[in-house]
């Protein structure tokens, strides 16, 4: 059992997946071994011909020949649609079962901020793109050469010794090319990367780079990774062509020396078959080195497929499947933060030093603190998106961050302090893209006084956002955000600067529909610079360089922070007074 376990271990995901696979590559496997055979229906063909028609001179015997090659040529291209629909199928299976799952490490790497932006996904689809492809059926036809090697050694096994020898030839050639050609290529993909990243931040920042001239410079930046990438190419690209060179020169090569050795054999008597075995030795020749051809000459796509096989093997590694866990309760909102200790993905210096609360559920948190205190940290370990390095944030008891989304999602709500809106329209992106509920749609507008702007729009609730709610004012996008946060009454809210975009209406809107919600016992925790949403507050957090200052009643911790604001005065007034009273007793002479 355990031996089984580790062989399991060492077989890798996606490895599995084409596993599962394996009944579509041996159906493919049988029709390309026939359609191979009957490559040699031609030959057969023309052997018949002069041996039973040019001498008998019989018509039927004619028709029969032809009639049995054409349907010779009918099975084997029905084969081949049937091989290629086979490994099409094997492709819409592998998209099944594997692209959901690169789908959700994208998004864990872009939790993580890892920036990989849809590689992994373009890596997908090179790999399935390539089951189709006809390099990947000559990876199929090598049980078909053996055949064919068989049969040469049937007819002379001098002539089969040197088709091996032939191979093998070839064979090094291929493995040259591949050694040679895949450093450049792998050069060349990634600076082609590099190029493509480089000219979607720029894109990103069009405006930016308008407005103050910036065009000429960023182009000309663009300019040399483009070169680099184009570079590496032309040296992967030369190498390759010289080697596909060699691999026609050598398969030519093999048929004119098969050719020849076969007759010199049949010259001596050695060469079972007589003059015929001449010509079906070299036919069958090319057909043991034809696979090794066609990898060699189209090396680009084999090392490409393989190099996305690389990368996609080692990113599914670093990011393994969730186990399933067990079925929570819906939570009631009491939250529990356990000496926690937070860095960002990766490690790193700790921004979050032992921070440590508890409020009950409609309690009402708002975070303070300057710039880099750590307050957007602490938010996005409030809803389980980084993990800690120590340290627990507990929703009822249970562990946040492990907690399965699909399930407490419904049941929280964030609102981030970089707004992002997903394109779609505005009752799409409030209702979280799911199940559309009209009523729940409206009243979270409602909350947050987006109502009446949504009903002055010509669609209403089906007006398209646009890419990032290109469409919508700052503070408009804000108040889609923050109705999409409080869709659907959850019990816990989190909010990192909700209020920064806003007028003094959108204060104002946003401050009832907390009160609102708290008294149906929603929990909220509001990060925040501006102290118009300490109102609303029950307790206070002040943080400082990641490290908890003062936590408890809001009235408490502002009359604390008021005294030591006083004394802060009291000895600055102190240190002056003492400096200008001892200043002209050093000045006098």
């Amino acid at each position: 059992m355990n031996k089984k376990q580790n062989s399991n271990k060492k077989t890798t995901e996606l490895a599995q997946a084409f596993w599962k696979m394996k009944s579509y590559f041996i159906r493919a496997g049988v029709f390309g071994l026939v359609a191979s055979l009957l490559i040699l229906a031609p030959t057969l063909y023309m052997f018949q011909v002069y041996d039973r028609v040019v001498n008998s001179r019989n018509h039927m015997t004619l028709l029969m020949l032809t009639l049995l090659v054409l349907f010779a040529y009918v099975v084997m291209e029905v084969l081949d649609w049937a091989r290629g629909e086979t490994m099409r199928e094997a492709g819409e299976k592998l998209d099944k079962v594997m692209a959901p799952r690169i789908f959700n490490v994208i998004y864990q790497a872009n939790l993580k901020r890892m920036g990989l932006g849809v590689q992994p996904m373009s890596d997908f689809r090179t790999i399935r793109d390539f089951l189709p492809m006809p390099v990947f059926g000559a990876l199929m036809e090598f049980p078909a050469s053996i055949v064919f090697l068989l049969l040469i050694f049937g007819l002379s096994p001098v002539k089969g010794w040197v088709a091996v020898m032939m191979a093998t030839v070839m064979g090094v050639v291929g493995w040259l090319n591949a050694r040679s050609t895949n450093p450049p290529l792998m050069e060349a993909n990634r600076a082609s990367g590099v190029a493509q990243q480089y000219a979607d931040g720029t894109l990103k920042n069009a405006q930016v780079i308008e407005s103050m001239g910036m065009l000429r410079d960023i182009h000309l930046r663009w300019i040399d990774k483009q070169r680099e990438f184009l570079g590496l190419q032309a040296i992967a690209s030369d190498r390759a062509g010289m080697y596909q060179a060699m691999t026609k020169f050598f398969q030519t090569l093999m048929g004119s020396l098969l050719l020849g050795l076969g007759a010199w054999l049949s010259m001596r008597g050695l060469l079972l078959g007589g003059g015929a075995a001449i010509i079906v030795g070299s036919v069958l020749g090319g057909r043991v080195v034809s696979p090794i051809v066609q990898i060699v000459t189209q090396w680009r796509s084999v090392s490409g497929a393989r190099e996305s096989w690389m990368r996609l093997e080692q990113l599914l590694q670093q990011f393994p499947a969730d186990e399933p866990n067990m079925a929570l309760p819906a939570p009631r909102g009491h939250l529990t933060v356990e000496s926690l200790v937070a860095s960002a993905p990766g490690g790193g210096v700790p921004i979050l030093k032992g921070i440590a609360f508890a409020l009950n559920p409609g309690e009402v948190l708002v975070v303070i603190g300057p710039s880099a205190a750590g307050k957007t940290t602490l938010a996005r370990m409030l809803v389980g998106l980084w993990p800690a390095a120590s340290g627990k944030v507990r929703l009822d008891g249970a562990d946040v961050f492990t907690w399965n989304k699909e399930e407490l999602g419904p049941n929280m709500g964030y609102l981030p302090q970089g707004v992002e809106l997903l394109e779609g329209t505005l009752s799409e992106n409030i209702a979280r893209f799911g199940e559309h509920k009209p009523a729940k749609v409206e009243a979270a507008a409602r909350l947050v006084g987006l109502h009446d702007f949504i009903m002055s729009l010509p669609k209403g609730y089906d007006s398209p956002v646009g890419r990032d709610g290109a469409i919508l004012s700052g503070g408009q996008r804000q108040r889609v955000a923050l109705a999409r946060a409080l869709y659907g009454d959850p019990v816990f809210v989190v909010l990192d600067e909700p209020n920064s975009s806003l007028d003094d209406e959108g204060d104002a809107a946003l401050a009832v529909a907390i009160r609102k919600l708290k008294e149906q016992g929603t929990t909220f925790v509001i990060m925040t610079h501006r102290t118009s949403v300490l109102a609303v507050a029950d307790k206070l957090l002040v943080l400082r360089e990641g490290a908890q200052q003062a936590f408890g009643p809001r009235d408490e911790v502002l009359a604390a922070l008021n005294k030591a604001v006083q004394q802060q005065k009291q000895s600055a007034s102190q240190a002056t007074n003492a400096t200008g009273a001892v200043a002209p007793g050093l000045s006098a002479p």
